[in-house]
């Protein structure tokens, strides 16, 4: 069976914008966040978007600290473990029970997170890992969903954006290994890790013809997750869940549920389901990435957002939620560079 070649690689990055780096796909935008600073008056203006995340949630908050604002309920058990303290990480791994989520306590778009099934694993990644991180519980709900919500302050929240996950996996066809058929998948050869520890030890397996096979248990787009517009499914009784949810949440104001549920059904009903993580300013609507969508329609998507994030600063500033100073966010940069510096050692 032949390889993707190099050529025809870059062309299917070239056609197909979702695999785009995300400074070449944001640069036309930062020209209107320009326009938004200026608005504002300040180009730290998201900072006040959501006042109990820090940053407002751009990027280095520590998902430890968001947690602690949302409601133990909706949680499924977390631990933070100092960097490099394995026996802490044991001791509440073992609570917890394998297999479990490792996940950095400050990270993005994926690096570091990873799916521990034994206490050999967990040694190997507390050694490894450069930071801080969380142990958390694996939720089994088959549903992945990322759930966008914006809020006006004074009137109601709105549900803007439902993205479903697909993870990546093959389906065996009795010939081929597993790293055969994934050497044949564009999505695989393009975003997964061919060298992970998983294929290492299961790549060169035979499944059986019509087996399917889970090779990425993550669910994030740089790790080969297909992501998928579940639009059609917002409705009221969906919209005044999640409502219900963030009311629970103090001051958050725009963000992204990323959860995980039993169906779409029961989280109407508010019932089996856990969140995984809360975004803040940083968040994307991650329905854009839908394979086909229109590069023009994931603009007008992303400015639309956009503007709202810097309407609900504006108005939260109006009322008295300072925005963060030039020196300060210029600090918050600075570090959170020298942080992912360590994090992209990998």
């Amino acid at each position: 069976m032949p390889k993707i070649s190099r050529l025809s690689k870059l062309k299917t990055k070239l056609i197909n914008w979702e695999y785009w780096p995300f400074s070449i796909l944001y640069f036309p935008v930062f020209f209107y966040f320009g326009w938004l600073t200026i608005r504002a008056r300040s180009v730290f203006f998201f900072t006040a978007s959501n006042p109990s995340i820090d940053f407002g949630g751009m990027f280095g908050e520590r998902k430890s600290e968001i947690f602690d604002i949302v409601p133990d309920k909706y949680l499924p058990v977390t631990e933070l473990i100092e960097e490099g303290n394995f026996e802490s990480a044991r001791q509440k791994a073992k609570a917890i029970g394998y297999p479990l989520i490792a996940k950095p306590d400050i990270g993005e778009r994926g690096i570091w997170v990873s799916k521990v099934n034994t206490e050999m694993e967990l040694e190997t990644y507390a050694q490894e890992c450069p930071v801080d991180f969380l142990l958390q519980e694996l939720v089994s709900f088959p549903v992945e969903l990322g759930v966008f919500y914006v809020k006006y302050p004074g009137k109601m929240g709105q549900v803007t954006s439902i993205v479903r996950k697909e993870f990546l996996t093959v389906r065996g066809d009795g010939k081929s290994t597993i790293l055969q058929l994934l050497e044949n998948s564009t999505r695989a050869v393009l975003t997964a890790d061919l060298s992970s520890d998983f294929l290492r030890e299961k790549g060169n397996n035979v499944p059986e013809k019509g087996k399917e096979v889970l090779i990425e248990p993550i669910g994030n787009h740089c790790r080969g997750t297909k992501f998928l517009n579940d639009e059609t499914e917002i409705d009221d009784r969906l919209t005044n869940a999640i409502c219900q949810i963030a009311d629970e949440i103090p001051d958050f104001y725009f963000g992204r549920f990323d959860l995980k549920c039993n169906s779409l059904d029961d989280l109407r009903d508010l019932k089996n389901f856990k969140i995984l993580e809360l975004n803040g300013a940083g968040s994307e609507p991650g329905h854009i990435y839908q394979p086909g969508y229109s590069l023009v329609r994931a603009y007008k998507d992303i400015l639309w957002h956009l503007r709202v994030l810097a309407d609900i600063s504006i108005l939260n500033h109006k009322r008295g939620i300072p925005y963060w100073s030039f020196k300060a966010g210029y600090q918050k940069w600075t570090s959170h560079k020298k942080h992912n510096r360590l994090l992209y050692k990998k």
